[in-house]
């Protein structure tokens, strides 16, 4: 059990690098069986320390955070990622100051601006205008201040006549509208969301995320999703809770990486026991899971992309039914299979061995940024579902994927390749390899997006009408 220091807050750092510091944070709720327990503690151990007796405790302690300690730099973006009751939530509370914690201390450099829980902060008699004067006021903003923005905030929160409505009658996608319009414009130099973006319609969503984006350039950004490829997107830094605890703090590549494996695992139970992988060879200068610590080969070719084999420096997790040999990347247009411009056709091959027969077996890639986007990706169920084709144990099965290899931007791009059995939305991953094949782009010719196609014309025209 945590200890009993006393519990303390402090609103400013020392050191001006350090936008977030939590050292040592605890958090214990006392439960209670029944009111009666709640009268019985209040009285009864007053009595007994009276007279000289140790007080008894009629609840149970729930420690929903124990020992959490991490910091967060000015301009740096966290994710934090675990499962509903994890203490997300909690740990949020603490660093807005809305929760006090047992024990520990948060420290914290800046005006923080929080979209939690759906709807906290919003009296659902009031008006949307009589909340939006509310929350601004309770982030720090003068009266003068939020009549000069108002405008402004109503705009970007883009819910019209229904801004004079009881927040009652709003459904969820308008609550976060008007919630996140408010922080986005109180100047806040920490932003911290948890989920709540999730319920907003995508035109919405796409707003918010040019404003976080923008946000990034100067702000500290919390970020808490269940989507791991979120979370990879937009932060940098990244810690796991499990129970209360830190399972896992590092980059947020690796973060979400162990959160995947660990929820599949969950899914499976007891029929498939994942097995982590890590790396074949202690070479220092190849670390797998961050793109960015692998050099780009020295070429100097116009726009190409360079592919490397990473097999043996990928991690992943496996059950040990079934494991992937290969992943090789083959040039079809050109004899020059290691070089690659973009538009070329090619073959992908993903070869494996069955360790024990498989009724349903699935080969799989996917093509990932630095972020963890998801760019492209196939697998063979288009095939095995028209052609069931098993395997026995001991036999190797390749998947071949032929297809038009797109222009890709400038940087490092990964490809993950998976083994499984099942079907579409049932199914057991039985190997997956992240980062199974590096793609080095350089040069490239891609300006905007991320991917690019070729063009056969891109011209302006002046026609006169008169």
């Amino acid at each position: 059990m945590p200890g009993s220091k006393k519990p303390e807050r402090v609103s400013r750092m020392s050191s001006d690098q350090i936008s977030i510091k939590v050292e040592n944070l605890n958090k214990c709720y006392e439960i209670y069986e029944s009111p009666r327990d709640r009268l019985k503690q209040f009285i009864y151990p007053r009595i007994q320390r009276i007279f000289g007796k140790k007080a008894q405790a009629h609840y149970r302690e729930f420690w929903a955070l124990q020992n959490i300690s991490f910091e967060i730099k000015k301009g740096e973006s966290f994710g934090i990622i675990g499962s509903n009751g994890s203490g997300k939530s909690t740990l949020l509370q603490l660093i807005c100051g809305t929760l006090t914690p047992t024990s520990g201390t948060v420290q914290t450099n800046g005006k923080i601006a929080a979209l939690l829980e759906l709807g906290s902060g919003f009296n659902p008699e009031f008006t949307g205008r009589e909340n939006v004067y509310l929350n601004a006021a309770m982030l720090g903003l003068t009266k003068d201040e939020i009549d000069l923005r108002f405008d402004d905030i109503s705009s970007f929160a883009d819910i019209g006549q229904f801004i004079d409505q009881p927040v009652k009658t709003y459904s969820s996608g308008m609550f976060v509208r008007l919630a996140f319009a408010v922080i986005a414009h109180v100047d806040a130099d920490i932003l911290i969301i948890d989920e709540a973006l999730a319920v907003g319609d995508t035109v919405f969503t796409q707003k918010c995320m040019r404003f976080i984006r923008k946000f990034q350039e100067t702000g500290s950004l919390i970020f808490v999703s269940h989507d791991s490829s979120a979370v990879q997107n937009l932060c940098k830094q990244g810690i796991w809770l499990k129970h209360g605890k830190v399972e896992l703090i590092g980059s947020a590549k690796k973060v979400s990486e162990a959160y995947m494996q660990f929820t599949l695992q969950e899914i499976y139970g007891q029929e498939s026991r994942l097995i982590s992988i890590s790396p074949e060879t202690t070479d220092q200068n190849k670390v797998a899971g961050d793109l960015e610590s692998i050099a780009p080969p020295l070429i100097n070719y116009e726009p190409v992309a360079i592919i490397s084999n990473n097999i043996d420096f990928a991690n992943g997790w496996k059950t040990g039914k079934a494991e992937i040999i290969s992943v090789n990347l083959t040039n079809l247009s050109s004899n020059l299979s290691d070089v690659y411009r973009g538009g070329e056709s090619v073959r992908l091959t993903v070869r494996a061995k069955a360790n024990e027969r498989m009724q349903n077996p699935i080969l799989g890639f996917l093509v990932r940024d630095k972020l963890g986007q998801d760019l492209f990706g196939e697998n063979t169920l288009p095939f095995t579902s028209n052609l069931p084709t098993p395997v026995n144990s001991g036999e190797i099965f390749d998947g071949i994927f032929e297809f038009i290899l797109p222009m890709l931007p400038n940087g490092q791009f990964a490809v993950m390749a998976s083994v499984a059995e099942g079907e579409l939305y049932n199914n057991t991953q039985h190997h997956w390899m992240h980062d199974a094949l590096i793609i080095h782009v350089s040069s490239s010719k891609v300006r905007w997006g991320l991917v690019g196609i070729s063009f056969n014309k891109a011209e302006l025209k002046v026609i006169n009408n008169g």
